[in-house]
């Protein structure tokens, strides 16, 4: 019993989450669905906006400088992607620019709130919110080493699972086109929402809440990206995720909790940069 206080809301959480993947899937198969992602996304938007307007009076000048800047910089650099082509959000949202407009707002609302709960000592920092910009570009150059070997091994394997050859692109455009999977992931799963299941499971106070909530964002992050396989092949879509969350899920949930969100953002960048500039 002492056990089930203790760990009862990561327990709910978990069996929500659950839930909304079985239910998903199941009601996928008769009828058209929104992504996981375009869902979680919501949630975490929501989550965000109730934290915000709550505890917008703790917010610093900085906080809004950079919720705001990263929206912009998400916006500009998704008008003029060419390599990255996302699903059209809630099938409603298509095109550059509409999706410059629904992206930005998103990671700007995302990143607004997971600083809010940075500053309630949530447990994912934003060292450049703490005027440590020397740490900053120390934990973007850590990201980038230790994302770049995984990276290497990301074009492999997609060479392997997908069979089709190298096909090189231009290194700006994948420079660039990365911003948007990793800033636009990293903010609204590794810092908002790992933020908001981490208040709601801190309330019962055990021991490693920021790693509960880690692990939680960890798997809605990867399990989300198999919204067809869960459909085709739920046990090839279980096993691929599991992979995916050791190999490439578990080390930007280390640096994000150990280090800072930027951290994880260069781990993440430097894969998808290794991936458009191969042509997967």
């Amino acid at each position: 019993m002492r056990v089930l206080s203790r760990y009862g809301t990561f327990i709910v959480i978990s069996s929500g989450i659950l839930f909304m993947f079985v239910a998903r899937t199941l009601l996928a198969v008769r009828f058209p669905m929104p992504r996981m992602n375009d869902l979680f996304t919501v949630l975490t938007l929501a989550g965000s906006l109730v934290i915000l307007l709550a505890r917008y009076s703790q917010m610093k000048a900085v906080d809004w400088l950079i919720g705001i800047g990263t929206g912009i910089l998400v916006s500009v650099t998704m008008y003029y992607a060419t390599l990255f082509t996302p699903y059209d959000f809630f099938g409603i949202v298509q095109g550059n620019f509409a999706q410059a407009l629904v992206r930005g707002f998103c990671a700007a609302i995302a990143m607004l709130g997971g600083l809010v709960i940075m500053r309630q000592g949530g447990p994912v920092h934003v060292s450049l919110a703490h005027g440590e910009g020397r740490k900053t570009i120390m934990s973007f150059v850590m990201g980038l080493a230790i994302g770049a070997p995984l990276a290497i091994l990301n074009v492999f394997a997609l060479r392997l699972t997908q069979g089709q050859p190298i096909t090189w692109q231009s290194p700006l455009s994948a420079l660039s086109d990365a911003v948007q999977p990793a800033l636009v992931e990293e903010v609204i799963y590794r810092f908002a929402f790992l933020g908001l299941v981490w208040m709601l499971i801190s309330r019962s106070k055990p021991q490693p809440a920021n790693w509960l909530a880690g692990l939680v964002a960890l798997f809605v992050h990867n399990f989300m990206h198999f919204d067809d396989l869960w459909l085709q092949a739920p046990l090839t879509a279980l096993g691929m995720g599991l992979v995916m969350a050791l190999v490439w899920g578990l080390p930007p949930t280390i640096l994000a909790l150990h280090r800072d969100l930027e951290s994880a953002v260069a781990f993440h960048w430097i894969q998808d940069v290794a991936r458009f500039l191969t042509g997967y």
